[in-house]
């Protein structure tokens, strides 16, 4: 069975620790301890989030002033190679009987996606709402409020074509396991001259994984994160899981822009688009998650 397995970058670097790269790479570990418990015999495509990750590079960046800053899609490579780099490296150690590799992935959007005027894209850690004035003017960013403060707002613009698709495809007809379009890929886009170049944007990684499992064939998307279930009236008393549910019902509902709601998006795409089957979950009940016994399963079955 050929599976694509989007892993969440806040269960990556999880709410409230600090972004600390061994508190990173202990979560990375886990995680693929997770993965190589369903293994077996099947296709893997491995994606990630990297929204706190290009966060925190964008802020280092900003705080050295011999150099501009670096755009946000060298920020988003950079985020998929280190990501990447430790996911293949921990995949391997679980795994030594399994090739893995990893896929630095170009995803082009385009430059006229009205999405370039709306930040909605939260990146980044959470910063204190009384740093909102001096955050905004001295970096221009646009922000968000969350339950504990402020996020920083980017540019997500729609994922269109992925530009390494074929190699990826190659790998994964030769029995590896591909970690590829970490963080919904480099954004790039098409200038005058039909040339590529960096776009100034973090492309939502749900969205992408998406599109990556319908090019691939795949007949399961696993979108996993550090919640257990999609639920129903979320953050109210009436709060409850729903375990299975079509993309009908779930299109009809209301979920959090910058966290539940692309998920579900991208898995009404997948299941529409292919027929497929989307589960949402909690990444390190990940085989539970697969086995239907956690978890959301979306479907037109």
């Amino acid at each position: 069975m050929r599976i694509v397995i989007a892993l969440g970058g806040n269960a990556l670097l999880q709410k409230g620790q600090p972004l600390e790269a061994s508190i990173q790479q202990e979560n990375i570990i886990r995680a693929c301890r997770a993965i190589a418990e369903i293994v077996g015999d099947h296709d893997l495509i491995i994606t990630h989030g990297n929204g706190p990750q290009v966060g925190l590079l964008a802020l280092q960046a900003e705080s050295y002033k011999e150099v501009k800053p670096y755009p946000l899609d060298i920020l988003d490579a950079e985020t998929e190679g280190m990501l990447g780099y430790q996911i293949t490296r921990e995949l391997t150690n679980v795994l030594p009987e399994r090739k893995v590799v990893s896929v630095l992935t170009q995803v082009q959007v385009d430059p006229l996606d009205p999405a370039f005027a709306e930040p909605s894209k939260p990146v980044g850690p959470i910063y204190p709402a009384a740093d909102r004035k001096k955050l905004r003017d001295e970096y221009g960013w646009a922000f968000t409020e969350v339950a504990d403060g402020l996020r920083r707002l980017v540019p997500s613009p729609e994922p269109g074509q992925i530009i390494e698709l074929a190699a990826i495809r190659l790998l994964v007809e030769h029995g590896h396991i591909v970690v590829c379009a970490g963080g919904g890929g480099i954004p790039v886009c098409l200038d005058r001259a039909g040339e590529l170049k960096g776009a100034a944007a973090v492309i939502d990684k749900d969205l992408t994984s998406a599109l990556l499992a319908k090019e691939l064939n795949a007949e399961i998307l696993l979108l996993l994160t550090d919640i257990d279930a999609v639920y129903e009236h979320w953050g109210s008393d009436r709060a409850r899981p729903l375990r299975e549910s079509a993309p009908a019902k779930l299109r009809g509902l209301s979920f959090e822009a910058g966290s539940m709601g692309p998920k579900v998006a991208a898995a009404c795409r997948f299941v529409e688009s292919t027929g497929g089957l989307a589960r949402i979950g909690d990444l390190y009940d990940l085989p539970r998650v697969i086995s239907g016994d956690s978890g959301t399963c979306i479907s037109n079955r």
